[in-house]
């Protein structure tokens, strides 16, 4: 982004000392003589009116390319967001998976003055460094999804639950086969690199010992099409019964549908991973393999861009008592099975 200076609203927030008003001690009469008891005290009022057109704030926001269905839906629901508010400028970098360009994209946030920056990292550990800058300099920062390594580069981090994924997934499929303890469960993961992989095979193993299985069969995909059908014609092959499959991600599950179609397989049920609409629509007609998903909210950074403005504007949740932003939102991984696939698909990315 180039162009003049943006200006910069004051950073009340900053000033922690502010608070001490709020948490001021009220003292009791402690009289012998006897007193008209006074009402008490009414509870302040929740705060309303979040909504409601404030000071303008200017939010930065830099995200990964949208090389996936989830990606792209992060992007989407920022950019939506924003949108719903009059006192909000949104200034968006081009989307990339190269580490120095969205280096040099908070970089120019920051020369730029703008009032927060909402970053999904493509690297968290990269970008930890020029957040911890931009909060030196007055920017409120929400880190989205990919953790920084230092909790001081972002007031804010909004997360999914990679682990409540797995956890999920593995208490699902033991309501439907735990009866058997013979059953077999297989699990097409995601990067096997990342850690966000290990945390939903962790969480997946873990409840699955809850009702005494196990995985008999594990591979690893790569988050594509093209590596999830891959991935799952080796699986199919090595595995020639199997009672469950959780696949990690709805986008590789396409490839994963294609080739148990084309391996002609269905004695087995599968649990998706993320929450995409094709995977929904799939669970509502109940004519395929597919009986549930654990969703992976998409709307994390539209989650971010509400509480950059919240802290900005100096607010708090209003469905809280705590009179600040929380430092961490994590968000749920529900099951979405043909129950309750309704409430789920407005929701939803398209793989």
């Amino acid at each position: 982004m180039s162009g003049p200076a943006l200006s910069r609203p004051r950073r009340g927030w900053i000033a922690a000392a502010g608070t001490a008003a709020v948490l001021a001690l009220v003292v009791g009469c402690t009289s012998n003589t006897p007193e008209e008891e006074e009402a008490p005290q009414a509870a302040p009022a929740a705060a309303t009116g979040n909504d409601e057109s404030g000071e303008k704030v200017v939010i930065g926001f830099s995200a990964p390319a949208a090389d996936h269905g989830w990606m792209g839906s992060i992007t989407k629901s920022a950019v939506a967001e924003a949108g719903k508010y009059d006192d909000v400028e949104l200034v968006q970098a081009e989307a990339t998976n190269d580490v120095n360009l969205q280096i040099s994209q908070v970089e120019q946030f920051i020369n730029d003055g703008v009032d927060a920056i909402v970053l999904l990292p493509f690297d968290g550990a990269a970008l930890t460094e020029v957040a911890i800058e931009a909060m030196q300099a007055g920017i409120v920062v929400v880190n989205v999804d990919r953790e920084f390594e230092d909790p001081d580069a972002a007031r804010t981090t909004v997360l999914g639950d990679n682990y409540g994924m797995g956890v999920s997934a593995g208490a699902y499929i033991c309501g439907e086969v735990g009866g058997n303890p013979d059953a077999k469960v297989a699990e097409i993961a995601g990067i096997d690199s990342l850690p966000l992989t290990q945390d939903r095979s962790q969480g997946f193993e873990d409840a699955l010992a809850a009702c005494g299985l196990s995985v008999s069969n594990r591979v690893a995909a790569d988050f594509t099409v093209q590596g999830g059908e891959s991935a799952a014609a080796n699986l199919l092959q090595a595995a020639p019964e199997l009672d469950a499959i959780w696949n990690h991600d709805d986008d590789q599950g396409v490839g994963v549908l294609a080739a148990i179609e084309n391996a002609g397989r269905d004695e087995f049920i599968m649990v998706g991973g993320a929450g995409s609409k094709n995977v929904m629509e799939a669970i509502q007609a109940d004519d395929s393999v597919l009986k549930a998903t654990v969703v992976y909210p998409s709307t994390q950074a539209a989650d971010g861009i509400k509480l950059a403005r919240l802290l900005v504007q100096g607010k708090s949740m209003s469905d809280l008592v705590e009179v600040e932003v929380p430092r961490t939102v994590q968000l749920y991984a529900p099951v979405v099975t043909k129950e309750n696939v309704d409430q789920y698909l407005p929701t939803a990315f398209e793989s």
